[in-house]
């Protein structure tokens, strides 16, 4: 029979505790927030529907944004059995230099309609976690500042080509000045994408008030609060602003770009240079059409070798579709995702392929 007794005080608050209540919502909130599902759902409830959907959503019916996320889905980790791993090291290298974890901080536009401290906390964080932080040619916050945010971490900066290409060429120099590291060579928005939701939204930079604005932000007064009483929301490193986002592209970004663009921005940057969003298999194509226009001594100052010779340019191809495996974690990809470009494979070209990428698992337009 089982044996009763009277509920002792003394044994019961040694099983439960009750707990600390938390005065502040803010901490409340992230505390409860476990998962990336959970932060987006906060976001979702505090956020005005044309800002969350600007950094939510796609271009067109988002394809693209469904199959990123399959993708990184799709990878499986095999871990092995019976190894210390009383001491981890999530240490790596990334472009030629460290990394405390395996990412960074992709670059986003408009990052201070997200967060009202934008690029600025953003650089501090990466810096604080020692992984890279990357600026948006659309970004709110100057190249200057960003550093000054981040004096002693890793810095990189996303290009965009523009109509005007003498702006592109002196971000390029401002980045370099600044001591800025990694050069992101966007080649995949020589226009910019339809995306649907903005324009049924009506969003566009600065905001437009509107009486649908006015009553979606009734709900929402704290993040009107911070955009109202904050800096004017522009961006940094383009002169004029105005319109929705697609037409903001249109008018920054310049549909003839091509690889002679490339060429000259090689020779202004100092540093490694990525060509950011190949997205055709036909990876090698960039890396001889580029590789034949320069030095061996350019090659080798951007961190390359002189061109590949075939016999090891069918070694990389073979590369392209092998299993990614370390003695002590092993990944697995669906084929899909397994033809994905190693940046190793183009490394002897001075050139790193970002190949079926994106940021944080955005549609390309986001970034």
């Amino acid at each position: 029979m089982v044996e009763r007794q009277f509920p002792k005080p003394g044994e019961i608050f040694e099983l439960m505790r009750f707990k600390k209540p938390e005065l502040d919502a803010k901490k409340r909130r992230l505390a409860s927030a476990l998962t990336i599902h959970d932060l987006r759902d906060i976001a979702r409830r505090r956020t005005p529907r044309a800002a969350f959907d600007y950094t939510d959503g796609a271009a067109e019916s988002e394809i693209s944004l469904k199959r990123a996320r399959q993708a990184f889905e799709d990878v499986e980790f095999h871990p092995s059995i019976l190894r210390d791993v009383s001491t981890v090291d999530t240490s790596t290298t990334v472009f030629g230099g460290p990394s405390a974890l395996p990412f960074g901080i992709a670059p986003t536009g408009f990052t201070r309609l997200m967060h009202t401290e934008g690029e600025i906390a953003g650089a501090g964080a990466a810096g604080a976690a020692g992984i890279p932080f990357s600026l948006s040619t659309l970004g709110t916050t100057s190249i200057e500042n960003v550093k000054a945010a981040n004096p002693n971490g890793r810095n990189w900066f996303q290009l965009y080509v523009m109509r005007d290409r003498e702006i592109s060429f002196d971000l390029v120099r401002r980045a370099a000045a600044a001591g800025f590291d990694t050069l992101f060579f966007t080649v995949d928005a020589p226009v910019a994408g339809a995306r649907l939701r903005d324009k049924r939204n009506g969003f566009s930079i600065p905001p437009q008030i509107t009486l649908g604005t006015v009553l979606d932000a009734v709900p929402r007064p704290w993040w009107w609060w911070d955009f109202l009483t904050t800096p004017k929301l522009e961006f940094a490193s383009l002169t004029s602003t105005g319109g929705t986002v697609g037409e903001l592209l249109d008018a920054a970004m310049d549909p003839s770009i091509s690889f002679k663009d490339l060429d000259v921005i090689r020779e202004l940057w100092p540093g490694k240079i990525v060509v950011k969003d190949v997205t055709s298999a036909r990876v090698e194509e960039i890396g001889m059409r580029s590789s034949s226009a320069m030095t061996p001594r350019s090659t080798a100052a951007r961190g390359g070798a002189s061109k590949p010779s075939a016999a090891s340019t069918a070694r990389e191809k073979a590369k392209l579709s092998a299993t990614v495996e370390s003695p002590d974690t092993r990944a697995t990809t669906r084929p899909a995702l397994a033809r994905s470009t190693s940046p190793s494979s183009l490394s002897d070209w001075g050139l790193i392929s970002m190949c079926q990428q994106s940021c944080c698992g955005f549609e390309r337009s986001s970034c």
